[in-house]
């Protein structure tokens, strides 16, 4: 075993015991799709004293924050999304009513003169005659910050007065962390007021203090410094908070005091609401195809490559450990979209194995007297730009995914990217140190029907016996694909495309009835309760989907009761709310982002090849683009943000097939210049077709099994996929290729130059031997 399989041996084992032990003592972090829960978008708007920027947008969040606690809502989660949007995930919150209310209210911050200590209690605030209560003509009372009641003067100046509020540290004077508040104008004038009037009061008196309060809760009552004198009071722009205030106490505390002087009136644009039901069906589903569709897949390699197959299947296993692992330790939420990517990715990692294994074979045939070792370390040298090209195009589109999608498209795109590096190191490091150990046994190295890479292949001894002339006449096939993109045109036009809730804005909720119900019934039930315009279908096994325009929350509640009517005791399983103008966005950015992986796709391939290849490949992807957008209007499928996430796959999975045709190309071509094209692209297609075929058969298992047993909420995510698949297997060949060639026909552009062999110099005639070669040159 040389040292660089022992190397990639002990760096593969470290990874799997580190994956092993984060698997054992960590917990995959759901989203609201898997658990349940209710997931808001809110819109911060702009008001009379504040704008909705980033700023301004990050101290509404803390009041909500705040809010939302108090509702007792176990690990919520709040972010900030772009400039002012913020992201609210509340699960098991089942019914977002009261979690609506609570955030919809305008934030109250207050400043009070202290009265007095009130009498403590142990009751909540907000009861007749205990802290929290309204006296006649007299503040309320509530706790401070250390639980004792205090008796609270009326308002004296509102959270409006406040300009701003800084946490700052204060190492000259031993102060600590303080927070400064500044004032405007007229509230300035009133704080020195109160402050005058506080420091009447003897040191260490209650009635020293002022009381900050936000939302009916004292956040923080200072008492006026000793040096203030009474009626002088504090002049605003030079008024400190101190105490044993750490880093983030002091940064809250500013936040809060700010925040609540700045309120940002928000509306809600996006709500969706998802019973556990559906979650735990969901996994089981995604468990089942992940389970049967890897074990098909693995069968299928090991059938195709014997022992280096059976190898490739337990490399694949290790990548599903290595990316369950780096998911969790990232705390990347798993959503349904995420999990449908975890288990894509798994027919995306025998992709790297098959480019090996095809090119080993070739090696071994072209050159019968070299060693097995030598031969698959040939398959790897040779097969490495492919990999990493197409590799890299992929995680284009899951860059794009991530950085210009929304919710479960984001975090499709994370586990996507996720997928594509464990399967690279599954390949390129576990596949190859098993392969080379194994290929340094005498008994795997004699016998051909064992190893699985001795011999040339069924589909490539067939081709090589027919030679079929596909290139013949490219403009052929450009005509069929030609007619493919007319017909999926004329399904856009004529049967149009049923956009999602996601594009077009409107409520979609999805209901279980405990009574049968068809769909005639729940639309006279609902047209009589004033919803007459409710669009009512089917939701697989039984359940009612009810599509509307804007509907509020107390609107959904009126409509679960009209439909209880006739079903019986009702369960809301989905409930998705999107806004307008957040439709008009998620539409607007589903172009820019095809748009973009247009043109980052072009740039990356003119870059890497040649301006014909990289027109041929963008042609091939757009190809596949509008067939699956024709094909789900023709089908009356529903395009949503799940599609997107599809659609954009599938443009990696159509430029992968066309990097890999392509490489073959540049280096066929590189070493026969006079050779006509059409006859080098001929040979190179022919001698990709193997690997086309079996990558595309490992896809399908996965995606088979997805659409069968994934459920119905996987099902229009895999048809998409299986659609895309086909067609794009199609266009990487049949379309990319011929394009190119009429391009090129018009092109005067030199043949590509010749890559200089590994370890020959320039200007030398010599070779560096391969140490695992017996002499061979490579």
């Amino acid at each position: 075993m040389t040292r660089a399989t022992t190397v990639r041996a002990v760096l593969a084992a470290a990874v799997l015991l580190v994956s092993v032990l984060i698997t054992l003592t960590m917990s995959p972090r759901l989203g609201l799709d898997l658990q349940g829960g209710t997931r808001m978008v809110l819109q911060a708007k702009d008001s009379d004293t504040a704008k909705a920027d980033r700023e301004s947008t990050d101290r509404t969040l803390e009041v909500l924050r705040q809010r939302i606690d108090s509702l007792g809502v176990a690990e919520p989660t709040l972010t900030r999304s772009g400039e002012d949007r913020i992201i609210v995930e509340l699960p098991d919150v089942q019914d977002p009513r009261k979690a609506a209310e609570v955030i919809g209210r305008t934030a109250q911050l207050s400043f009070h003169a202290v009265q007095g200590q009130g009498t403590p209690t142990d009751e909540k605030p907000g009861a007749s005659g205990t802290p929290g209560s309204e006296k006649s003509g007299a503040g309320p009372t509530l706790p401070d910050e250390q639980g004792r009641a205090l008796d609270l003067g009326p308002a004296r100046l509102s959270g409006a007065g406040v300009k701003d509020a800084t946490a700052a540290f204060d190492g000259q004077q031993g102060a600590g962390w303080t927070v400064s508040l500044d004032f405007h104008k007229a509230a300035g004038r009133d704080w020195t007021r109160l402050t005058g009037e506080a420091a009447c009061h003897p040191v260490q008196d209650d009635r020293r203090r002022v009381a900050i309060v936000l939302d009916q809760q004292i956040i923080s009552s200072p008492q006026v410094s000793p040096s203030v004198g009474c009626n002088a009071g504090l002049p605003s722009g030079s008024t400190q908070i101190t105490g044993s205030f750490s880093a983030d106490e002091a940064r809250e505390l500013a936040l809060l005091i700010k925040g609540g002087a700045l309120p940002l009136p928000v509306e809600i644009v996006e709500q969706r609401t998802v019973g556990p039901t559906l979650g735990a069906a969901a996994i089981d589903a995604s468990a089942r195809a992940a389970l049967i569709g890897a074990a098909a897949t693995a069968l299928f390699i090991t059938v195709v490559y014997r022992l280096f197959g059976a190898l490739a299947a337990v490399a694949l296993a290790a990548y599903g450990l290595i990316s369950y692992a780096s998911l969790v330790a990232l705390g990347v939420t798993l959503t349904l979209p995420g999990l449908a990517g975890f288990v894509l990715a798994i027919g995306m990692a025998v992709d790297a194995n098959v480019l090996v294994f095809e090119r080993a074979r070739e090696e071994h045939t072209q050159h019968p007297g070299r060693s097995l070792r030598s031969s698959l370390t040939a398959g790897f040298r040779g097969a490495w730009s492919a990999v990493a090209d197409s590799n890299v195009t992929t995680l284009i589109a899951a860059g794009l995914l991530f950085f210009l999608g929304s919710g479960p498209v984001k975090g499709f795109g994370v586990t996507l990217a996720i997928g594509v590096l464990a399967s690279m190191f599954s390949a390129l490091v576990i596949a190859r140190a098993l392969t080379e150990i194994a290929a340094g046994s005498r008994f795997v190295s004699d016998y051909r029907g064992v190893n699985g890479i001795s011999g040339p292949g069924r589909v490539r001894t067939w081709l090589t016996r027919r030679d079929p002339r596909l290139m013949r006449s490219p403009r052929r096939w450009l005509l069929i694909s030609s007619a493919l993109v007319a017909v999926a045109v004329l399904g856009i036009l004529v049967r149009g495309v049923n956009l999602g809730v996601e594009f077009t804005g409107g409520r979609l909720v999805e209901y279980s009835t405990s009574r049968p119900v068809d769909v005639e019934q729940a639309r006279t039930a609902l047209a009589g309760a004033g919803f007459g315009d409710a669009e009512v279908t089917t939701a697989g096994a039984g359940d009612i989907s009810v599509r509307t325009g804007k509907l509020d929350n107390d609107g959904e509640h009126a409509l679960r009761a009209a439909l209880a009517e006739e079903g019986g005791k009702t369960t809301k399983v989905r409930d998705e709310l999107i806004g307008p103008s957040l439709g008009d966005e998620l539409r607007r950015n589903a172009l820019i982002a095809l748009g973009i992986a247009v043109l980052v796709q072009l740039a990356y391939l003119a870059i890497r090849f040649r301006w014909t290849f990289a027109v041929g490949s963008v042609a091939a992807l757009v190809h596949d683009v509008i067939i699956l957008v024709g094909a789900f209007a023709w089908l009356g499928r529903t395009v949503d943000g799940i599609f997107l996430a599809a659609l954009l796959t599938v443009i990696g999975y159509s430029v992968n097939d066309s990097v890999v045709v392509f490489d073959r190309v540049r280096e066929l071509w590189a070493k026969a210049r006079r050779q006509p094209v059409a006859e080098v692209a001929n040979r190179a297609v022919l001698q990709t077709v193997p690997r086309t075929l079996n990558t595309g058969m490992g896809a399908l298992f996965i995606l088979t099994a997805l659409a069968v047993l994934g459920g119905d909420s996987l099902a229009d995510f895999a048809l998409a996929l299986l659609i895309g698949i086909c067609v794009g297997t199609y266009s990487s060949v049949m379309t990319a290729v011929p394009a190119a060639l009429v391009l090129e026909r018009s092109s005067k552009a030199p043949p590509p130059a010749r890559k200089r062999a590994p370890g020959r110099r320039s200007g030398k005639g010599t070779a560096r031997r391969d140490p695992l070669d017996n002499g061979a040159r490579v």
